[in-house]
């Protein structure tokens, strides 16, 4: 709607996880070497948190890009319960192929997956997004899923991204011998000021920006509303841009982004008690 108005060639604040337009700040950087060193040191477990809309998802994508092709991926990214058993998760996120009808008979088709892969100089590495959604119970079969490790041959590596709600379970008594296996750990941070600057003129950029789109002040405004997390200031960008091609205007300055601010305040859907 607006890619032409402001001269680019593509949408530079897209909702959706795209490694394309990663922008690496310090805190984002050590993340996704810790999600690398997982992967190079053969950890068991890797786990990484963050608050929800912090980039989680985009260095998973990211560190995808980078695997070898001795690395057999699984992705599990549905992970409420409603969806299904663990071991169904992982029978289809490996594509393991399994006409056992019990959790016994699909157990044991994942143990010869991995064997077999093993034999082949291949490692098994399956990565769990939004993992604060497990159970404890889950989390615990997932632990027994690493017991095909054997001292320091590692037949699984299982990495888990969350929100900080899977640090609380991974802390629970319950759990402590999946929490003794974890090798790499690392939190994710949101932006400050600087670096959500950063953020914001690199992936302009990346659109193909030749010129700044958003003042200093804007800026400073977009980092107040969104509290430097990536994803609230894609979205507060975006609609900041469709307000500035409604008034045609190719410079957002404070004003643009307090005005769209005061219309988001009328118009949302869910309102506190105080303001009904």
């Amino acid at each position: 709607m607006y890619i032409e108005h402001f001269g680019l060639t593509d949408k530079p604040f897209n909702q959706v996880p795209d490694p394309e337009f990663l922008y690496l700040s310090p805190n984002h950087k050590k993340a996704l070497t810790m999600l690398e060193y997982g992967v190079a040191s053969h950890a068991g477990f890797t786990v990484v948190t963050g608050e929800i809309g912090a980039g989680k998802t985009t260095l998973i994508r990211a560190l995808l890009k980078k695997m070898s092709d001795d690395c057999v991926i699984g992705l599990i990214n549905n992970t409420h319960e409603s969806f299904g058993d663990l071991m169904e998760w992982v029978l289809d996120a490996l594509d393991i192929k399994s006409n056992a009808t019990d959790n016994a008979g699909r157990y044991r088709d994942y143990i010869n997956f991995v064997i077999e892969r093993h034999a082949e100089n291949k490692r098994v590495v399956l990565i769990i997004d939004e993992a604060q959604n497990l159970s404890v119970k889950s989390l615990e079969e997932l632990r027994l899923l690493s017991n095909v490790n054997i001292d320091s041959d590692i037949f699984l590596q299982l990495i888990l991204t969350g929100q900080p709600e899977l640090i609380d379970k991974l802390n629970q008594p319950e759990l402590a011998q999946f929490a003794q296996r974890i090798g790499v750990e690392f939190h994710l941070k949101a932006l400050d000021f600087e670096e959500t600057q950063k953020y914001i003129v690199h992936r302009l950029q990346k659109a193909g920006a030749k010129l700044p789109i958003f003042s200093y002040e804007a800026c400073a405004a977009i980092f107040c509303y969104s509290e430097g997390v990536p994803r609230r200031i894609n979205n507060l960008c975006d609609f900041a841009m469709v307000y500035a091609f409604a008034d045609d205007i190719k410079n957002i300055k404070i004003n643009t982004i307090l005005y769209m601010m005061e219309d988001k305040k009328a118009s949302q859907i869910i309102k506190s008690p105080e303001e009904t």
